[in-house]
């Protein structure tokens, strides 16, 4: 997996990176957490390199497992070009957590008591691109009267706040129970399989973006995959990932 403390060969790469934009499947991948990167001016927002490569930063091995189900699917992909620290992508822009001042039990110090221009500063240059480009997709295949699933790559940490978390997989969902459930049950065919519905968070139009925005909204079918980080911590586990999500995803 690559390092995601060595910055990409731009200092403010686009917002968001799309892969596959013409793939033929229903599916339609979006990944918010897929970087940790941040330009050299925020000064990694006063943090470590340890903490770059840690949750609070990014989700690990989601990127890698979207760009996997891209190929598998084909079906199309949007990667966020930043770390979720200077903005999340999956919260609404008048969330508390949207650009956050602690992330579990560690302060940002960058973040702290920042002035409004700054805040709109990185909604224009990182929130707005990648939404307005994953709308645009989806007013296309609108128009083309092409059915459209919303599917949303993430991983947990395995421990939070110093209780285990159990669940290889969740599936979260609102009101798309049917695509959820159908998703889980295929997972759990392998019965070593810990997965369940809504863990370890579930969907609020409050706290959630993707979901909510693109795909209720929309009346799209829309659910959001959360693996357990220590599972994608290999190049095998996220192959092997990427193979048991293909198949539950696949008509």
């Amino acid at each position: 997996m690559p390092d995601p403390v060595q910055a990409p060969q731009q200092d403010w790469p686009p917002a968001v990176e799309v892969i596959n934009a013409a793939g033929a499947s229903d599916i339609v991948l979006i990944c918010e957490h897929a970087s940790s990167h941040m330009p050299a001016e925020f000064a990694d927002l006063g943090l470590g390199p340890e903490d770059r490569r840690r949750h609070i930063a990014w989700d690990i091995g989601a990127a890698a497992v979207a760009r996997g189900l891209s190929e598998r699917l084909d079906a199309p992909a949007f990667l966020s070009g930043y770390s979720r620290l200077l903005i999340d992508l999956n919260r609404p822009l008048s969330s508390a957590t949207s650009i956050p001042q602690r992330s579990e039990s560690t302060d940002i110090p960058g973040n702290a008591d920042l002035a409004e221009s700054e805040r709109a500063r990185r909604a224009e240059k990182m929130f707005t691109p990648f939404h307005d480009r994953v709308a645009t997709h989806l007013d296309a295949r609108q128009r083309a009267g092409r059915p459209t699933r919303i599917v949303a790559v993430h991983s947990f940490t395995p421990v939070f706040f110093g209780v285990a978390r159990p669940w290889h997989a969740g599936i979260l969902f609102d009101r798309s129970r049917t695509f959820a459930e159908q998703v889980i049950a295929r997972l759990r065919l392998d019965p070593a399989m810990n997965v369940a519905a809504n863990v370890p968070y579930v969907i609020s139009r409050d706290e959630d973006y993707a979901i909510p925005v693109h795909g209720e909204d929309r009346g799209h079918d829309a659910i959001l995959i959360e693996v357990r980080q220590d599972l994608l911590s290999s190049a095998g586990g996220i192959a092997e990932w990427t193979d048991r999500l293909a198949a539950a995803l696949s008509d």
